[in-house]
């Protein structure tokens, strides 16, 4: 009797039954570190969960995407809490995850939101307690490890903006027991050094890396300086406490060294533009003041009294020519007027008239005989003419004679 055989298919249709009927399989919890790990453009996150002996295939699916609060990372020890199933297309099995945390995620997560629901309600995330940042920073200071790529990313991101800026790294703890301790006295040891500002963080991590920044004492430390903190701790998707208390958080460390330090060819660039600004003030400043002088001169020149004797020298000088103008047109409109009454006089002159074959007659005593009336017959008279007097005897006298 021949045994039954079985389609690839059923084989693995029977393996997920198994899976689902597995009570041990359903809702399980498995922590390992990842690896392999690929955002799908569908939005679907594919990786691998290793520890030292094994490795598991995972994946998240979209829907159960939009509850993940942390960015995942190849190497993130993490704890999933999901299903097993089996994928019957090539007979592979694979978590199907609903919730990521990170190892340890969960208590400390707590402990987190307590802190800053109580730092909150005491007024350390307030903005009117936020310092501005200095609009150029001579002395920098930077409290983190002395080693690792953050400390050496910001020293050179700075010598690179601004070479004369001077930096003072507090060499700090910055994980680890003590981590706390040494970061606020960091901090503390800053401010007694008066630098402009300073960058208070690290690299990335994993949540506990990163817990002496949600430390309460590293907050209070914070929140005390005089000096303004930008808080740079981990990657830009990492938040902590110090976040939250710092006057400015930024990303990650690079940028914050690039947020506190001018670029100096910038500062030449705007203290020139300063510098062309004041020169044309000056120069506007310059001119008004001189202009207001030339006419303090003016005024006073003309008040000073040699100023106004001169002035009133030209006023007479001028009143005089028109005097005389006008003394000169009354004598000549009376020259002519004489003109005019000398001619006419001529024209009735006796003398005029004597040349004209007229004479004039009187008697002896010089008086004028001017009508026969006043003759007497026998009388002598004398008669002038234009060249001569004639002496003459009334012989006869004719009256009632007319012009012929």
């Amino acid at each position: 009797m021949s045994r039954r055989a079985y389609t690839v298919e059923q084989v693995n249709r029977y393996i997920r039954g198994l899976f689902d009927n597995e009570p041990f399989l359903q809702d399980i919890r498995i922590r390992g570190e990842i690896s392999n790990l690929k955002y799908h453009s569908s939005g679907h996150i594919y990786f691998d969960l290793k520890d030292g002996s094994g490795k598991l295939s995972a994946a998240m699916f979209r829907n159960y995407r939009k509850g993940l609060n942390v960015t995942l990372h190849d190497g993130d020890e993490v704890i999933v809490t999901g299903d097993m199933d089996v994928y019957t297309k090539n007979g592979t099995y694979q978590c199907i995850a609903r919730r990521i945390e990170r190892a340890g995620e969960g208590d400390l997560f707590a402990r987190f939101e307590r802190l800053k629901q109580e730092l909150s309600e005491m007024g350390m995330f307030d903005p009117e307690y936020k310092k501005p940042l200095p609009t150029y920073v001579f002395h920098l200071g930077i409290v983190t490890a002395p080693t690792g790529a953050a400390v050496r990313d910001m020293i050179r991101i700075v010598h690179r903006r601004n070479p004369c800026v001077r930096i003072t790294l507090y060499p700090a703890l910055v994980q680890g027991d003590g981590a706390a301790a040494s970061i606020s006295a960091g901090i503390a040891a800053l401010n007694d050094l008066g630098v402009d500002a300073m960058i208070v963080g690290r690299g990335g991590g994993s949540i506990e890396d990163l817990w002496a920044f949600n430390e309460e004492e590293v907050a209070r430390a914070i929140f005390a300086s005089e000096v303004p903190v930008v808080s740079a701790v981990g990657h830009e998707t990492d938040t902590t406490i110090a976040d939250f208390v710092a006057d400015v958080r930024a990303a990650t460390p690079s940028e914050a060294a690039e947020l506190l330090v001018a670029e100096y060819h910038e500062i030449l660039a705007e203290l020139s533009s300063i510098g062309e600004d004041f020169a044309r003030r000056m120069q506007r400043i310059v001119t008004d003041a001189q202009q207001r002088l030339d006419i303090a001169e003016d005024k006073l020149r003309l008040l000073h009294p040699k100023e106004r004797l001169r002035t009133m020298r030209r006023r007479l000088a001028t009143d005089q020519e028109a005097l005389v103008g006008r003394i000169e047109r009354l004598l000549m409109m009376q020259r002519h007027r004489l003109e005019m009454e000398a001619a006419r006089l001529d024209g009735l002159s006796p003398v005029k008239r004597l040349a004209g074959g007229y004479a004039w007659l009187s008697k002896q005593d010089g008086r004028p005989l001017r009508s026969v009336q006043e003759a007497r017959k026998g009388e002598e008279i004398s008669a002038r003419l234009k060249d001569g007097v004639l002496s003459m005897r009334i012989d006869e006298i004719k009256r009632g004679i007319k012009d012929e």
